[in-house]
């Protein structure tokens, strides 16, 4: 697991005030409104919150890729359909939180991977709540 912790330093960026039209070009214009810091726009809880990056392909249908980065708020509470990071008999996961019929299932976002039912003597804890993925194109 690679964490890589970065909030004592603030790194202030130009941000465009305009979006970017992915779909047919609109006119440009030049302006660039204020600067931004990425850890402020995306980190909400800094004391409780770590980076991880993503490793395998279990997570494709939710946009995590192998070699994304992902931003983990542990101080959120994981709901049903959360993307959560867990530990699962000594092993990092990330995955999709099922939870019905008292049940917790674990789920991959790819066909080609089973989810993981949680059983009671599984060693199984929620370390963290993704709340974004940094994907590198």
């Amino acid at each position: 697991m690679h964490c890589l912790p970065s909030f004592e330093k603030k790194l202030y960026l130009p941000f465009a005030f305009n979006s970017v039209c992915a779909g047919f070009p609109s006119p440009a214009t030049d302006y660039m409104d204020k600067k931004i810091d990425l850890n402020e726009f995306i980190v909400k809880h800094p004391a409780a919150t770590f980076y991880v990056r993503a490793e395998g392909n279990s997570m494709l249908g939710a946009g995590i890729h192998s070699g994304d980065l992902l931003v983990v708020d542990r101080s959120l509470k994981a709901v049903n359909g959360s993307i959560i990071v867990a530990i699962v008999d000594g092993e990092f996961t990330v995955k999709r939180l099922c939870l019905k019929n008292n049940s917790i299932v674990l789920q991959a976002e790819n066909d080609l991977y089973k989810s993981i039912v949680i059983i009671d003597n599984m060693d199984f804890e929620i370390w963290g709540v993704v709340t974004t993925v940094i994907h590198s194109v």
